[in-house]
Parts: C-alpha cells; sequence; structure tokens
C-alpha cells in the first residue's frame, strides 16, 4: 500500500532553506570545505549538499550531526523547549483543576 505524501506547508520549506544558509554561512566562516564538514560530521557530501540548498528531506540525525561538527549543537538543544512554550503553558494551566482537596489525615498509629 502506497503512501500518499503531501506538501510541507510554506513556512516549513521556508525555514529548511533557512537553516540551510544558516549552515553554508557558518561552515564558510570557518573556512571548511563541504567535504571536510562532512566528514567530520560523518554524513556525505551529498548529504550536507542537500542541506545546504534547504532540502527539507534530510534527517534530523545528519541535521544535528553537522550542527555539532560546527559547534552549533548548543542552539539545537533550544528547540521546541517546553520553557518557552508560552502556548502549551497556557493550555496546561487551563486543565488545572479549580479547587484541590486536602487528602484526610493518617491516622494510622
Amino acid at each position: 500500500m502506497s503512501e500518499i505524501s503531501l506538501p510541507l506547508p510554506f513556512e516549513v520549506r521556508k525555514a529548511a532553506r533557512e537553516l540551510g544558509i544558516n549552515v553554508r554561512i557558518a561552515r564558510k566562516r570557518r573556512r571548511m570545505l563541504q567535504s571536510e564538514l562532512a566528514q567530520k560530521a560523518g554524513v556525505g557530501e551529498k548529504t550536507l549538499r542537500r542541506l545546504e540548498k534547504g532540502d527539507d528531506g534530510v534527517s534530523v540525525g545528519n541535521v544535528l550531526s553537522v550542527l555539532w561538527a560546527l559547534g552549533l549543537l548548543p542552539t539545537a538543544r533550544a528547540l521546541a523547549n517546553p520553557d518557552e512554550d508560552e502556548h502549551g503553558k497556557t493550555l496546561e494551566l487551563a486543565r488545572l483543576p479549580e479547587r484541590v482537596r486536602e487528602s484526610a489525615p493518617d491516622n494510622d498509629f
């Protein structure tokens, strides 16, 4: 059975292109060749070229490996940080009970 593939939202494709541009700039600032970065990150040169062109099909593991090789992995750790998710925190607060009952005292002597 074949799976139907829907096109990605415009914002996702744009973010992938921006990430690729950022990776290319970071590599060039470090005066690294694509072959050097690919080897250090443990990915193929073709994969790195796809990433730098903004291909949204590059795996998360490969993206993180390239960021690690550039010394930028800490910036990736900030992605989807639950402490920065204001919308999620608001929804969580809305689900809290309005009142909390005190538990019965423990009379087990």
